[in-house]
């Protein structure tokens, strides 16, 4: 099994990193490297939300509660409230729905600002999530990338990374640089949040819910082309890297949580080849495990 899904990374160009289970028998695993800790890109906004859900159980943040976000001071991104040009202003639990649904950064980088990077790492570490960490969001990343690559602006300092014919500027793609997780880790948090072990039925409910209305179909979805299977994910992109981890539901109600992370060697802003290799070794595990 180790060999197919390595010829799948390997016909794609890309270094992988896969975990799946099935959330009926956790002794029942396909895996792929899946121990060592692989930057997140997108996907740090998985255990963000479920981070900012056990505040919510807590009592510690209220989800109606209102922020406004300023045009000057929002995260810059392709979706969500990061391209809207006016002030927004929406409830917490709103911003976790466009964070996670469409990948809003703006939406992002503020919830973190208010769970708190200090607070959420002890919340991952009371979840069990051993080789797991949030370091920053995605406006620490485009400062950081900016550092590293001498450019004088996010989008400029993202074109380096998508500029094939320069070298990748050294530490981007490092693990100890920023936020980063396991495989083996995000499926152990994508089932316990399954099992109802980490949050309340309303807030486990939530997550549920969320992961399922993501718009992205172009990764796991890809692999599971049928309406009978429901996908629930989390995507990430930042540069090379290619990133979901989310459970698949088959059609009799078999369900399997899967990391698939990825990093390509190539920059190219869009890569279908990638995106396609993420759904097929998805489908490859799940095939093994059902």
């Amino acid at each position: 099994m180790n060999a197919r899904i390595r010829g799948i990374f390997d016909d794609a160009g890309v270094r992988g990193w896969l975990h799946a289970v099935s959330l009926d028998d956790p002794e029942a695993t396909v895996e792929h490297d899946a121990d060592a800790i692989v930057p997140l890109a997108s996907v740090y906004k998985l255990p963000l939300l479920a981070g900012f859900c056990r505040l919510v159980d807590e009592g510690v943040l209220d989800p109606r509660e209102r922020v406004t976000l300023e045009p000057s001071e929002r995260t810059a991104g392709p979706t969500g409230l990061s391209v809207f040009a006016d002030p927004v202003t929406v409830s917490l639990r709103d911003l976790a729905l466009s964070m996670a649904t469409v990948s809003d950064n703006a939406s992002a980088d503020a919830l973190l600002d208010i769970v708190g990077l200090r607070r959420l790492a002890g919340i991952l570490e009371s979840f069990g999530l051993r080789r797991t960490w949030v370091r920053r969001g995605t406006a620490g990343n485009l400062r950081d990338l900016q550092r590293r690559t001498g450019a004088d602006n996010a989008d400029a300092a993202l074109a380096v990374l998508a500029d094939n014919d320069r070298t990748d500027p050294a530490g981007v793609y490092e693990a100890a640089n920023g936020s980063a997780a396991s495989a083996r880790d995000l499926t152990f948090l994508l089932r316990r949040l399954w099992a109802g072990e980490l949050l309340s039925a309303g807030q486990t409910e939530f997550v549920k819910a969320t992961m399922h209305r993501q718009i992205f179909l172009h990764r796991l979805a890809s692999g599971f082309p049928h309406d009978g299977v429901r996908v629930a994910g989390k995507t990430g992109t930042f540069g090379a890297l290619r990133h979901e981890a989310g459970v698949v539901t088959l059609p009799g109600g078999a369900a399997f949580a899967i990391a698939v992370l990825t990093l390509a060697a190539r920059g190219d802003f869009r890569q279908p080849r990638v995106d396609a290799a993420i759904g097929e070794a998805a489908r490859v595990a799940v095939d093994r495990l059902r």
